[in-house]
């Protein structure tokens, strides 16, 4: 992993409908999460603001921060990390985290082929980001994660109790967890 020791289980994407609740979010994980900024609802100017606020107090926390953006701009910004499709943060940085996207065999083929540190599998479950999507479910997302050659973290319909049936140690949420 490039320059870091473990990669948290637990994942908080931010958006504008849980922006309220990120701060108080953040002070109350009682291990170290993962902070996925995205915020593209945002004016660019204001989207610089409002990641540096939240970079801070996610740091006091021991979290890390990753920007869903180039990797030029997090590096820019300061993040821990980059995240996105695989076409988009390559190439990868000794210096930062690449979490990569994926919703089947190619982008995930994509994902190991930029040698990312981790990626994001989804969505799992239905999700209110894609009302009436297809989604992957148990069986396929476990047959998807089996050619990751990195940590496959669940996404899409989580909560602590869709992660528990779902048996997975690495998930991430928008609404599951603010």
């Amino acid at each position: 992993m490039n320059g870091f020791q473990s990669l948290p289980h637990l994942w908080l994407l931010s958006d504008e409908r849980n922006d309220d609740v990120l701060d108080a979010r953040l002070a109350e994980f009682q291990q170290p999460v993962g902070l996925v900024y995205r915020h593209y609802h945002l004016p660019p100017e204001e989207r610089l603001v409002r990641f540096t606020a939240l970079a801070a107090q996610a740091r006091r926390h021991g979290h890390l921060v990753i920007l869903s953006d180039s990797t030029l701009t997090a590096r820019e910004w300061g993040a821990d990390g980059v995240y996105g499709a695989p076409r988009s943060i390559y190439p990868t940085r000794a210096d930062m985290l690449t979490i990569a996207t994926a919703h089947d065999m190619q982008e995930i083929a994509q994902a190991n082929r930029i040698g990312a540190d981790a990626v994001m599998l989804s969505p799992v479950f239905p999700t209110r980001s894609h009302p009436g999507g297809a989604v992957l479910g148990p069986a396929r997302f476990r047959a998807l994660a089996q050619f990751a050659q990195m940590p496959v973290i669940a996404l899409g319909g989580l909560t602590r109790q869709s992660a528990r049936r779902l048996r997975w140690d690495r998930w991430a949420a928008i609404d599951g967890l603010s």
